[in-house]
């Protein structure tokens, strides 16, 4: 990922503001050119700057108003061959490796208890993973963001 500078720190903090913002409404905010703010989203567009949109989409509007983070041991040398076989769980939002007692952590969206039961049970099912620990989420308290991260960035440059 190349440095952000100044202009790609305002173009993604209005992005934060207006995400659905035109070209033309994004050049009239920062002050440039159409022509200007294109180069600039396509070089952050190649750069992996932006994420899926599907992350904009709620799981509970799709009927899944169920959360938990499954915490999974698994033989290490079989960790890439479970991780295909947990991406195949359509329930199963995102994962991440980690560090310390479990191997990885899937965010697992459901409709309700008993197929979050089912899901936890066909992870316990894949060969090589050892056990699972499934916390339920109470609710987001702190929703996705970077904008604090945009601000901190776009005062350091100043």
């Amino acid at each position: 990922m190349p440095a952000l500078d100044p202009l790609d720190l305002e173009l993604l903090a209005a992005l934060t503001v207006d995400p659905r913002a035109s070209l033309v409404a994004l050049a009239e905010t920062l002050g440039v050119s159409r022509n200007t703010v294109y180069a600039r989203m396509s070089r952050l567009e190649d750069a992996g700057a932006f994420l899926a949109f599907d992350r904009r989409i709620s799981p509970e509007a799709l009927g899944y108003p169920v959360t938990a983070f499954v915490s999974v041991t698994t033989r290490q040398k079989d960790l890439a061959r479970i991780v295909d076989e947990i991406a195949k769980i359509p329930e199963v939002v995102q994962a991440h490796g980690m560090s310390g007692s479990a191997d990885l952590v899937a965010t697992v969206v459901s409709p309700d208890i008993h197929r979050l039961f089912d899901v936890d049970a066909a992870i316990l099912a894949i060969d090589g993973v050892e056990r699972t620990e499934t916390s339920l989420s109470m609710g987001e308290l702190i929703p996705y963001r970077v904008a604090p991260l945009l601000d901190r960035g776009r005062r350091a440059t100043r």
